[in-house]
């Protein structure tokens, strides 16, 4: 009697340009997506009766989803694959989106933009995909990788924007998001390409349980530092994209110019990345987040000092959108450079809450501070004193492996 045995398939290989091209579309339908909320506010607010506030604080609910699932995300990518946390999270920000088109009452809002659409772009956003790319490309390239990233994302939110304009114009505002649902749906056969084994995963070190990474990552010093100057990139990037308009038209501005500002920073947050990410991979990346930190509090103190007109809100625009996003690519590659392309998902994922949590407070503390002074000026204020904190914490990182994440040589 003969017995035939059985050989394990290999795994797929994929090259490295389909996972950067598959991973950059899966950012910008994610963030793209994402960012059009804003031109939902009026018809929705208006069909509904809901207040302002209620809307604000369904989308404030979903940061704090998205930066909360982030680290278990990760994690759950760094153990199963990226492409089945992508499909899942999928399926879940499309039935968020679904559930805002459909809904019709506050619980459903708060259920769908809120819980599901958090849920949905935390496990299926640019930071799971840049955690494939830290898996998938060599240490070197990294930083640059990220950049193409992030910048991905930003060309979402360039593309989604005038795109749902129309689509609402045409269609009305619910097929506007039955039609973006349907499209989140084209993520899940580009995630087949982020699937596989790492080629690049020789650094990874010794395998730790969960709370175990958990515990010695936060023994290391310049992570800490890293995660609680990141709080303030998101501090500063909520409180603009919210009230920047808003503050624009209290000094005698249109709407307009508000919108236009935005859409630089978008635009502008395009070479901003990209650039970031090339010069993290050839600078102290501690001293680059520095110098970013420390360029928004000077054009942030400009913008204030001088007479407030249509151009200096341009100029400030698109300086902001070079320094928007550009934190993310360097911040992203510390975390290989201390941990290794393995625990990249979680331990970023980490940070990105601190980052999440800022968005919360720069938002939140921006309409306090209006409701109770008429004005704009303590928050400004306030995001450039931590900004300057921020710059300060980061000079003292230092990019070398932390000591329980160590190399492990062949044969160990």
């Amino acid at each position: 009697m003969s017995t035939t045995a059985t050989t394990p398939l290999a795994p797929v290989r994929v090259p490295l340009t389909f996972i950067i091209i598959a991973g950059c579309l899966i950012a910008m339908m994610s963030f793209g997506v994402r960012s059009t909320a804003g031109l939902f506010t009026v018809p929705v607010t208006a069909e509904f009766g809901w207040s302002r506030e209620t809307w604000g604080l369904a989308f404030a609910v979903q940061n704090l989803i998205w930066g909360l699932i982030q680290p278990i995300a990760g994690g759950f990518a760094d153990k199963h694959g990226t492409a089945k946390t992508l499909v899942i999270g999928t399926i879940v920000y499309a039935l968020g989106v679904l559930l805002l088109a459909y809904g019709g009452t506050e619980w459903t809002l708060f259920l769908g933009a809120g819980l599901l659409m958090g849920l949905g772009i935390g496990t299926a956003s640019f930071a799971v995909v840049m955690a494939a790319f830290g898996r998938a490309v060599p240490a070197e390239k990294r930083s640059f990788v990220f950049g193409i990233a992030t910048a991905a994302s930003s060309a979402g939110q360039f593309v989604f924007a005038p795109v749902g304009q129309q689509l609402i114009n045409g269609f009305g505002w619910q097929n506007a998001l039955l039609i973006f649902a349907i499209t989140l749906l084209a993520i899940i056969p580009l995630s087949f390409f982020l699937r596989g084994k790492s080629e690049h995963q020789a650094d990874d070190g010794r395998d730790m349980p969960v709370f175990e990474t958990l515990r010695e990552a936060f023994k290391h010093r310049s992570y800490v530092l890293l995660v609680i100057g990141f709080f303030v990139c998101g501090f500063h990037l909520a409180f603009v994209t919210v009230h920047m308009p808003a503050y624009l038209v209290q000094c005698g501005l249109s709407p307009t110019v508000g919108s236009w500002a935005l859409a630089l920073i978008g635009l502008f947050n395009i070479v901003g990345s990209l650039g970031a990410g090339y010069l993290a991979g050839r600078l102290p990346k501690q001293f680059l987040l520095a110098s970013i930190y420390l360029s928004r509090v000077v054009i942030t103190g400009l913008f204030l000092l001088l007479p407030i007109s249509e151009w200096t809100t341009y100029i400030f625009a698109a300086i902001t959108g070079l320094l928007w996003l550009a934190t993310v690519p360097p911040t992203a590659a510390l975390v290989t450079d201390f941990f290794g392309p393995k625990y990249m998902g979680m331990l970023y994922g980490f940070a990105f809450l601190s980052h999440q949590i800022g968005s919360f407070f720069g938002v939140w503390l921006g309409g306090v501070s209006f409701d109770l002074t008429g004005n704009y000026d303590l928050v400004w204020y306030l995001g450039m004193m931590i900004g300057l904190l921020s710059a300060a914490l980061h000079l003292p990182i230092k990019q070398n492996r932390a000591p329980h994440f160590a190399v492990v040589a062949p044969g160990e």
